[in-house]
């Protein structure tokens, strides 16, 4: 009964967070009388509401209960003095990212006024291989991940998305090497992101933050400076 309660749950993404019991009962592959059962549960606990419509949609207690987790809200509330800083010092994006598995998920993003449009949301997932952090934290991340993420196909986003395993791992020995990475036109052609590590208590990269510009409004080593002093500065306020 659980897998099917997290069946239900699972039917609701970004590009579907409203959906009507006969969408539910489809994307999760169960009868529409064990999709209503369970809907109405979750609604009687606050996880799911009911428009008057028919309509489902995420409820607040589920945004309750994910504000504890300790990589989200946590290490948002210690970040968030510090990416506010960047963000008045450049006026651009900045975001705060940690790993789950092989994927990026972004705890915060503060966009800039009249900044480069990203394609990144709060809560939202992306490939490790892409973007400024994921290149951080997959630079950082175990062997085993690493070879697990180069080993599958390569997402690509623009023709100048690098998909070539040899030529990830050269990018990410020169993140490790340097402190910061570089991701030019990778996700969009129009941006520039510029990531640095931000270290836990233990000197264990725990999450990792960037700065999103347009490109060819500065140079990435301008930037890294700026990037790699907010991260040190979460760091040293998570220690």
């Amino acid at each position: 009964m659980l897998g099917r309660a997290l069946k239900v749950l699972e039917a609701f993404t970004p590009d579907h967070p409203a959906l009507r019991l006969s969408e539910v009962a489809r994307r999760a592959g169960l009868p529409a009388a064990t999709a209503h059962r369970l809907l109405r549960e979750f609604c009687s606990w606050g996880a799911l509401e009911r428009d008057d419509t028919g309509v489902y949609r995420v409820g607040l207690r589920l945004w309750e209960l994910g504000s504890l987790a300790p990589r989200g809200l946590g290490l948002r509330e210690r970040a968030l003095p510090f990416l506010e800083d960047l963000s008045q010092i450049t006026r651009e994006n900045v975001q705060l990212a940690v790993r789950e598995g092989t994927e990026v998920v972004f705890i915060e993003r503060i966009a800039g006024s009249g900044a480069v449009p990203v394609l990144t949301r709060v809560g939202g997932r992306f490939a490790l291989t892409a973007t400024g952090v994921g290149l951080v934290l997959l630079a950082h991340a175990p062997a085993e991940v690493q070879e697990d993420v180069l080993s599958r196909p390569i997402e690509r986003y623009t023709p100048d998305t690098v998909t070539d395993p040899d030529r990830l791992r050269h990018l990410l020995a020169d993140v490790r090497t340097h402190g910061f990475s570089i991701s030019e036109r990778q996700v969009t052609l129009d941006s520039l992101s510029v990531g640095a590590p931000i270290h836990g208590a233990r000197g264990q990269v725990v999450a990792a933050v960037s700065l999103v510009v347009r490109h060819g409004s500065a140079s990435p080593h301008a930037l890294a400076p700026l990037v790699r002093t907010s991260a040190r500065a979460i760091s040293r306020a998570l220690g």
